[in-house]
């Protein structure tokens, strides 16, 4: 097993990730309403894009940290969760400047489609406003290396987590083609 990389401390790892996805969760619902009208020498709409591959890498990731962790590789899973908790701040950061700068694409679809997109998109809308505390506790428990409570929280966390980075690939396939025009 790994050594401890943090001194457990769980009252204040509590209170600092619960402010911190507070925080998230606020600024996303905020910045939402704002929308910035800059002349940027790109097409804002290549975001989109970039956040469906972090997606589609933290997907592969976690399914790698999974594979290396049943090896009792455990360094290896360390690092690839790192990646993926560096790479979904990435994402964080780019998602918000995406749908700062570009205008609402809406859904053109109809039918059975429309209705598997919309499931699709209600149900990944919903886990990742709740799956960032998940994810911040299950990498403390780990980091203060209680690696018995960090197995017990990744078996929720990580079919969330995994969910959540598929389904945002899925959404982004479903809607890019209304991107389209604008890429």
């Amino acid at each position: 097993m790994l050594s401890p990389v943090l001194k457990k401390n769980d009252k204040q790892a509590r209170v600092l990730i619960l402010a911190v996805s507070f925080v998230v969760f606020a600024a996303v619902v905020v910045l939402s309403k704002f929308k910035l009208a800059l002349n940027l020498p790109f097409n804002v709409h290549i975001l989109a894009l970039f956040n469906a591959v972090i997606n589609f890498t933290v997907s592969v990731l976690l399914v790698a940290a999974l594979v290396a962790v049943k090896k009792k590789n455990f360094v290896a899973h360390k690092n690839l969760m790192m990646g993926a908790i560096v790479l979904s701040v990435l994402f964080l950061v780019s998602y918000i400047g995406h749908h700062l700068l570009a205008v609402e694409t809406k859904f053109g679809g109809s039918g059975t489609v429309r209705s598997v997109y919309f499931f699709i998109l209600a149900t990944h809308i919903t886990l990742a406003t709740v799956i960032l505390p998940f994810i911040l506790f299950t990498a403390y428990r780990a980091l203060i290396s209680e690696f018995p409570k960090h197995k017990k929280l990744a078996k929720y966390t990580f079919p969330l987590w995994l969910y959540v980075s598929i389904t945002g690939v899925l959404v982004f396939l479903f809607i890019s083609p209304y991107y389209l025009p604008h890429l």
